[in-house]
């Protein structure tokens, strides 16, 4: 049983503030076993799994269900049933707030865009994903990185057993999860969607491009990715643009969100397939941007990449008010400046730069620069390099 004590916390400290806590994630990433350990502090607590038949028909009238409760009420797969959020909304309003409620679902643009319109200024969102280095520990980094942090394929029994929960999810996902979100897409159009875009994990994502792979219109590819975002299992980093003379590259790149997922995509299942495949440095990247993201606990909108077309680029830009700070992440055990992060420390005017790389040592390369072991990457990212006798303060290099 591996803890959750951060997620735990960020989801109790949002109760304290808020009537109604809406915790997103794909399906099978723990949600409701979490939600189970946010009840246990209660001393009264409700529990409605909102896709069995019984608990359906308890909330055929659901104000006359939900009103006398008292404490915490949970509502799993909120999804099943949207039209909750209309009563939730006059619960919330109550004067003295007998129960606050924490409800579940698997991300859609639908569940987000309803839950923020009907519970405006009543709901915090608290998006849960897959296990990271705090929680399995720095010593399981390359389990976590080949299984990925799906609590079921990170603890199988074997490596079989996982590879064979993370196609099977696969398939469940797209045959089920997809068309219960009320997408109505063909099975096996998004299927050679989501594997077209693990093979191009990582990289600068031109629409026409994949229409064309497709044979469909861009507008097409654009409602896809809108669908696989939604549902939280592909992540789009957007690009940072800054006022300078050098030309920036606008369009996105695109992360399949799950290591585990990408591998089993690109039909990779051990480390040794992984370390001789074609996109083994682009899965180490993704794999090391969302931890550095879970590390930091930045949200998803300070998170870009930068590039300009003479080539210079950056992997990770973090930008939290006056901070800013940039991430490499180099598949190696011996990382060095490069040209690119000089122009990124220049033009970006970062405060720093740190380089994840596969080694086991944390050292300083440049000011303002280091190699940041992914072993230790929770403890380190913490203290961020500085230049020296800069006492904090952002200089040019």
């Amino acid at each position: 049983m591996i803890r959750r004590a951060q997620q735990l916390a960020a989801v109790r400290a949002l109760l304290r503030d808020n009537p109604v806590v809406c915790l997103l994630g794909p399906r099978q990433v723990g949600k409701s076993t979490l939600a189970r350990a946010v009840a246990s502090d209660h001393a009264r607590s409700t529990f409605f799994d909102l896709e069995n038949l019984a608990d359906l028909r308890r909330l055929e009238e659901p104000s006359r269900v939900l009103e006398p409760l008292r404490g915490l009420v949970v509502l799993d797969e909120i999804q099943a049933r949207p039209n909750l959020f209309s009563t939730l909304r006059v619960l919330a309003d109550r004067r003295r707030r007998p129960a606050r409620f924490l409800v579940l679902g698997s991300a859609s643009p639908e569940l987000l865009q309803q839950g923020a319109e009907t519970l405006a200024g009543r709901v915090a969102f608290h998006e849960l994903t897959g296990f990271d280095l705090e929680e399995t520990g720095a010593k399981h980094a390359r389990r976590l990185w080949l299984r990925g942090g799906f609590p079921r394929a990170y603890t199988a029994g074997t490596l079989a057993a996982s590879a064979a929960w993370r196609r099977d999810f696969v398939r469940t996902f797209l045959e089920r999860d997809i068309p219960q979100l009320g997408v109505t897409i063909p099975v096996n159009a998004l299927r050679r969607f989501w594997s077209m875009l693990a093979h191009v994990h990582g990289q600068i994502t031109h629409w026409s491009e994949l229409g064309r792979s497709l044979g469909v219109s861009d507008a097409t590819v654009r409602r896809y990715l809108d669908v696989l975002v939604g549902a939280l299992v592909v992540t789009e980093l957007r690009p940072w643009h800054e006022n300078i003379s050098k030309r920036q590259v606008k369009a996105p790149k695109v992360y399949v969100k799950d290591s585990g997922l990408l591998h089993t995509l690109l039909d990779v299942e051990t480390q040794e397939e992984l370390d001789g495949h074609v996109k083994c440095g682009a899965s180490w990247e993704g794999f090391c941007i969302e931890q550095v993201i879970a590390a930091l606990g930045a949200r998803r909108d300070q998170c870009h990449f930068w590039a300009t077309h003479a080539g210079a680029e950056l992997d990770l830009l973090v930008v939290r008010g006056s901070e800013r700070r940039g991430f490499e992440m180099k598949y190696t055990d011996a990382p060095s400046v490069t040209p690119s992060m000089r122009a990124a420390l220049l033009d970006l005017r970062l405060d720093s730069i740190d380089v994840v790389h596969a080694g086991k040592e944390t050292y300083p390369l440049a000011d303002r620069v280091r190699a940041v072991a992914l072993e230790r990457l929770p403890l380190d990212l913490r203290t961020p390099p500085r230049a020296r006798g800069s006492r904090g303060t952002r200089t040019r290099p």
